[in-house]
């Protein structure tokens, strides 16, 4: 079964190197042996990280000379971010709702001791 390009999308980010690479160009094109330098890790195992966000579209490899630069696609993550969206309006709502709460909740407390003052009189 194929998956969705939105679950490809979020199966690349679960990675932090895979993030952490598509950080680095944020910043602009690198090659391999620059993605590879902050990383522990083999050129092979980090070129298995750039197959994985190749394939799921964050990602493109150019050709210059013998150079093959890498480029973020952000494409994908503006579809992630879309996502993403409707569940930041939905807790916006309810921390409204709780504000509203609380602020009644601060309220009543003083209508009921400015009625007990009143009765006292």
């Amino acid at each position: 079964m194929l998956a969705d390009p939105l679950s490809t999308t979020f199966s690349a980010l679960a990675d932090p190197t895979r993030r952490a690479i598509l950080t680095r160009l944020s910043a602009g094109e690198a090659s391999v042996t620059e993605l590879a330098a902050p990383f522990e890790m083999s050129l092979p195992a980090v070129s298995k990280h750039l197959k994985v966000l190749e394939r799921a579209g964050l990602i493109e490899r150019g050709r210059a000379a013998q150079w093959r630069p890498c480029r973020l696609k952000a494409q994908p993550l503006a579809e992630v971010a879309a996502w993403v969206e409707q569940y930041r309006r939905f807790w916006d709502e309810r921390l409204d709702r709780l504000d509203e709460y609380l602020r009644e909740l601060q309220v009543k407390p003083k209508k009921k001791r400015d009625a007990r003052q009143g009765g006292m009189k």
